[in-house]
């Protein structure tokens, strides 16, 4: 059976834990969490957020590093490693990387049309006397539902030019769709190399942001009416912690903000040295991550206090969801800074380098898990290994070209509705069960003490048995209760394109079942013993499998117990294993 090659490691670990915070800190914590925090009760909200990072992100997240450090394998494989009967979610986590992949390089590509259109002056979405402003446009945030203002008109008529509908295609936005190959092209020479590439990027991507968010917080700061918008932010309403949907919220968060789940940090994991410290790359990523969110918090609402100061309007009809808060509001706050041009730029670029980074890791996923599977197949038809990472990322810009259509922010809401919010709780529930359940914590805590020579502690070992599984399944229970059909501000999607949005849905999470049939079906004996064998730490094929639970799940020739093996029930090259 042949050989992979040795699989390469990260040049530094420092580069690690920097591709690791570039993955978890992107745009969700600049324009979500503040959104969050502000309808969640204020500082309020802080406290479930922080109860869950302690209990549920940091455990999960030591969790996926963990298997990912130990197998060396992207999440196809590590998951089918850990639990055959549901190698599927790895699969799964494959499938919504790269369908993300697609339309959030979109963000991406609006990031850098302002960026190049912050170099004018005045801005252009600093006043309505543009060709693409209608009557009703005003420089002023008001309360009337007639009136919209420049940076609105900016957005929707000037760089999006969209229809009135996703029943509307439109035509091609050349502008967007030449940005977005440039965006493709950033990614690919930044990441074609693999990690000795990524590697050296992040160092610039991962923390020049703070830079930024520093500069933007000391400049928002000095402005009229900051105090009274951080105050928005922070002072708790704590009538809100009676609130269901608040802790949920919270946990959601947490959950999407670290990336538990998409297998983007199990697959840059699997390039660690074996017996790399976990435990502190796992603290400084989870907790960086979060400070990042309270740093972002405090740049907007300062910001936004700014804007009610001088508009005289509350701060709560400023604050909105999603791209609104940094490519309409926010851009708004600049055309009334001095230096506007220059914190317009700085402001644009960080979003650059956060959307990078995150775009980094999903590609990362696809390519790690094709070539951990069809790795002698590919390099014979590809020939270089960069040559495949290009097919990838092409195929991808392809993808994208609707979300670069006038109808594309439709397209772009539809897909993130069921991909980041409806797929990716079936996704981590899963995921939870698979490896806290059927391999077992005793297992995990084995690997981590081969790796670092120390096993995990009691917290850990209780979040994992049960604190984790039970808050993954309540949140998506709730998920389900309070799911809401997909729209764009005022705009409902018709019944056919809810239809599309559940199949996008459908497209990762049907690989889970799929995954356990396709076990069930290959493995020998009857339906008891298939099922035994299916939640049996995977061995190089059935009869292995089958022998290894004869003899109680020890070595033939040793009698040692295997911790972990390879699963393979089709004729491929063997994992790595450490006994």
């Amino acid at each position: 059976m042949e050989q992979q090659p040795i699989r390469p490691t990260w040049s530094r670990q420092i580069e690690f834990t920097l591709a690791g915070i570039g993955c978890a800190v992107g745009l969700g914590n600049v324009w979500r969490f503040p959104y969050l925090c502000y309808r969640s009760g204020g500082g309020a909200f802080l406290v479930p957020y922080l109860l869950m990072l302690v209990v549920l992100g940091v455990p999960l997240l030591y969790m996926e590093l963990i298997v990912g450090q130990y197998t060396r394998r992207g999440p196809v494989h590590a998951l089918a490693n850990v639990c055959p009967l549901l190698k599927g979610v790895g699969i799964a986590s494959v499938a919504i990387s790269f369908i993300m992949c697609t339309y959030y390089n979109l963000v991406i590509t609006w990031a850098l049309y302002y960026l190049f259109s912050s170099f004018q002056s005045p801005l252009p979405w600093q006043n309505c006397n543009n060709t693409w402003n209608t009557h009703n446009c005003t420089s002023h945030v008001t309360n009337s539902s007639y009136s919209s203002t420049a940076s609105q008109e900016f957005f929707k008529y000037k760089m999006l030019q969209q229809t009135g509908g996703v029943d509307e295609a439109g035509l091609i936005r050349w502008e967007l769709f030449l940005i977005l190959l440039l965006a493709w092209i950033i990614i690919y020479f930044c990441i074609f190399k693999g990690v000795k590439s990524t590697g050296k990027v992040v160092y610039f991507t991962a923390l020049f942001p703070y830079i930024i968010l520093i500069a933007l917080l000391i400049n928002n700061v000095q402005l009229p009416g900051a105090l009274a918008g951080i105050t928005f932010f922070i002072v708790p309403d704590w009538n809100m912690l009676l609130s269901v949907e608040v802790w949920v919220n919270a946990a959601a968060q947490i959950f999407n903000s670290i990336g538990i789940g998409f297998g983007s940090l199990l697959a840059m994991s699997s390039y660690n040295s074996f017996n790399n410290n976990v435990l502190k790359d796992t603290l400084t990523i989870a907790i960086i991550n979060s400070l990042t969110s309270l740093l972002a918090g405090f740049v907007i609402f300062s910001a936004f206090g700014y804007m009610s100061h001088l508009q005289g309007i509350p701060i709560s009809d400023l604050a909105v969801d999603g791209p609104g808060l940094v490519f309409v509001v926010y851009p708004q706050a600049f055309s009334n800074m001095p230096v506007s041009q220059l914190w317009a730029v700085m402001f644009f670029f960080m979003l650059l380098c956060l959307g990078l980074d995150s775009e980094f890791a999903m590609v990362e996923v696809m390519v790690t898990s094709l070539m951990d599977e069809f790795y002698h197949k590919l390099i014979r038809f590809f020939k270089r290994k960069e040559l495949f990472v290009l097919a990838v990322c092409g195929t991808a810009a392809i993808l994208g070209i609707p979300c670069v259509m006038q109808v594309g922010i439709y397209v772009f809401q539809l897909m993130d509705h069921y991909t980041a919010i409806v797929s990716i709780m079936f996704l981590a529930f899963f995921e939870v069960i698979a490896i806290c359940w059927c391999y077992g914590v005793t297992r995990l805590s084995d690997n981590l003490e081969e790796m670092t020579g120390k096993r995990a502690n009691l917290f850990f070992r209780v979040c994992w048995l049960i604190v984790a599984p039970v808050l993954v399944g309540v949140i998506l229970v709730f998920s389900i209760i309070q799911f809401k059909p997909a729209r764009y501000e005022h705009y409902v999607f018709p019944p056919w394109a809810q239809g599309v949005g559940w199949l996008i849905a459908m497209g990762s999470i049907i690989w889970i079942p799929l995954g356990a049939v396709h076990t069930l079906w290959v493995l020998p004996g009857s339906f008891i013993q298939k099922w035994k064998l299916s939640i049996t730490p995977g061995m190089l094929d059935g009869k292995s499998k089958m022998a290894y639970y004869e003899r109680g799940g020890r070595d033939a020739n040793t009698g040692l117990a295997v911790i972990s093996s390879d699963i393979h029930l089709t004729e491929k090259p063997p994992l790595q294993t450490h006994l």
